[in-house]
């Protein structure tokens, strides 16, 4: 069973507990929180799950806040980490298909949930391509 890092802020929250509730049957899913509406600091939670992710303890890793920006830029800040922005189901499989992407960035202010789910199921089960896009991702570091 894929190992899967999920965390959010608070407006994030509702979305975070829909997509738990939706993936717990497939997935291992380890929750970083926010653990309720209360308001947060983003950075709290998406540094936990990424640092997860940069030690194996789990695969992939699916952040959610209100624009998703936010929870992004601070997952991308890690040196092995990838993750996309995503707002409708295609950029989460080429996240993965082209990118490698190992996390998912969703907006909740902006699409419903079903669709945040539609997103993370496409990036969860689509595969890296490889070839060409494999020397891409190799460039994206900076050391």
């Amino acid at each position: 069973m894929k190992k899967i890092a999920i965390a959010s802020d608070h407006a994030g929250y509702e979305y975070k507990e829909y997509l738990k509730s939706q993936l717990s049957g497939e997935y291992e899913i380890t929750d970083y929180g926010t653990k309720s509406l209360d308001s947060v600091d983003y950075p709290d939670f998406v540094h936990p799950a990424a640092t997860s992710i940069e030690l194996g303890e789990n695969e992939m890793g699916i952040l959610i806040c209100g624009s998703g920006q936010g929870v992004q830029l601070t997952a991308n800040k890690h040196e092995k980490i990838r993750c996309a922005l995503c707002w409708m189901p295609e950029l989460g499989a080429l996240a993965r298909q082209h990118n490698n992407c190992n996390m998912v960035a969703i907006p909740a202010r902006f699409i419903a949930k079903e669709l945040a789910l539609e997103i993370v199921e496409n990036f969860l089960t689509t595969d890296f391509e490889g070839g060409r896009h494999a020397a891409r991702v190799a460039k994206i570091g900076c050391n």
